[in-house]
C-alpha cells in the first residue's frame, strides 16, 4: 500500500513538472507566471482587415512596454503545380498539388515596404520550389514543416530582409 502510494505521489509530482514545463513554453516564463500569479494582462492583440486593401491583406498590431509590432498576413493567389510520384506498382506519374498560403511580415524591419511590390516574384520561386518536389516530400508533419521552411526561406531570399516571419498554409492539397 505504501509503495502506491508513494509512487501515485511521483506521477502527480512529475505530471506537473511537465504541465509547468509546457506552459513555460508556450506563453514564455513572464506570461506563465503572470497567469499562474494574476500579475499584469497580456497587452491587447487588435486585429483589423485593412479595407482599402483589395489583396485581402490583414494587420495585427501588438502594443507593449517594448515596443509596436505590426504584423501583416498577405495572402498569395491559389497555386498549382504538378509533382512527381510513385504509384504503388512502382510506375512514376504526376500528381498535382494544390496550395493555398499566406506570408506573415512584420511592418516594422528593414525591407518590409519592398514584400508587396516583390510578391510576384515570392510567387514564382515558390512555384519553382513545388515544382521540384515529390509526393514523397510532402507527406506528414515534417514535411509540412520542411515545406513552410523552404518557403520562409525564399520569402526572405526574394524580399532581401528577414521581415517574413512565417508562412501560413490553409490548403495543402495532393491529387
Amino acid at each position: 500500500m505504501k509503495k502506491r502510494v508513494v509512487s501515485l505521489v511521483l506521477v502527480t509530482v512529475v505530471g506537473l513538472v511537465a504541465l509547468t514545463g509546457g506552459l513555460v513554453a508556450s506563453m514564455g516564463f513572464d506570461g506563465a507566471l503572470a497567469l499562474v500569479i494574476g500579475g499584469k494582462d497580456p497587452a491587447a492583440i487588435e486585429v483589423t482587415k485593412a479595407a482599402e486593401s483589395p489583396t485581402g491583406d490583414v494587420e495585427i498590431t501588438h502594443s507593449s512596454d517594448e515596443g509596436a509590432v505590426s504584423i501583416i498576413v498577405t495572402p498569395f493567389k491559389e497555386i498549382i503545380v504538378n509533382i512527381h510520384a510513385t504509384t504503388a506498382t512502382g510506375r512514376q506519374t504526376t500528381r498535382f498539388l494544390k496550395l493555398n498560403a499566406a506570408l506573415v511580415y512584420d511592418e516594422n524591419m528593414p525591407g518590409a515596404s519592398y514584400i508587396e511590390e516583390r510578391k510576384p516574384f515570392v510567387r514564382d520561386a515558390f512555384q519553382d520550389y513545388l515544382r521540384q518536389l515529390s509526393e514523397r516530400d510532402i507527406q506528414g508533419s515534417a514535411g509540412l514543416t520542411v515545406l513552410k521552411a523552404e518557403l520562409l526561406r525564399r520569402a526572405r531570399s526574394v524580399a532581401d530582409s528577414d521581415a517574413p516571419r512565417e508562412i501560413l498554409i490553409a490548403d495543402l492539397i495532393v491529387q
